[in-house]
């Protein structure tokens, strides 16, 4: 059987927020967190899961987030295992709550999503490998057929080595307090 997470408005959910009746889940990993939220939101990762301390009250509501509600309509089920009672998803995501024109938190010094800086990297380099073939050397567009390689691998295997690489790149180390 399939959990339903039903779904809330972005202003129904800020209603319930400000009330205190409901705790709001964000899912998104730890960089897109730490990039920006929703204020009184707690990170729970999908990557780390079961493991995260939510801290759900009995009496309270609990609504679940992403970016855009995709990845909460896909892992459903195993967000609503964690609660008893019925369990909500912001419509939309934070993009709906940003379309409803509602606070975000925004930390402009917080590296870049590491997807995105990958998406950005990858690119640049199949750009930079299209025009060097044009302009310079045939043997150019190899840049772009390798980058192309590495996104495919990433892709049915799971593993990326330009996001590993990324993510300990000096910017995206922890800052210290």
């Amino acid at each position: 059987m399939t959990a339903v997470l039903t779904p809330l408005s972005p202003r129904d959910v800020a209603a319930r927020l400000q009330s205190g009746r409901a705790i709001l889940v964000d899912i998104r990993e730890p960089d897109e967190f730490a990039r920006e939220h929703l204020p009184g939101a707690v990170s729970a990762p999908l990557s780390a899961f079961e493991q995260a301390h939510i801290g759900i009250e009995p009496d309270r509501d609990v609504i679940f987030m992403c970016r855009s509600g995709a990845r909460t309509g896909a892992h459903c089920d195993r967000l609503a295992a964690r609660v008893t009672g019925p369990a909500f998803v912001l419509e939309g995501g934070l993009n709906g709550w940003k379309t409803a024109d509602l606070p975000v938190a925004v930390d402009r010094k917080a590296p870049l999503e590491l997807m995105r800086q990958v998406q950005i990297a990858a690119g640049s380099l199949v750009l930079l490998g299209a025009v060097l073939a044009w302009l310079v050397h045939p043997g150019f567009i190899a840049l772009s057929g390798f980058v192309g390689a590495g996104l495919l691998f990433a892709g049915v295997s799971g593993f990326c080595g330009m996001a590993r690489l990324l993510a300990v790149m000096p910017w995206n180390r922890p800052r210290s307090a």
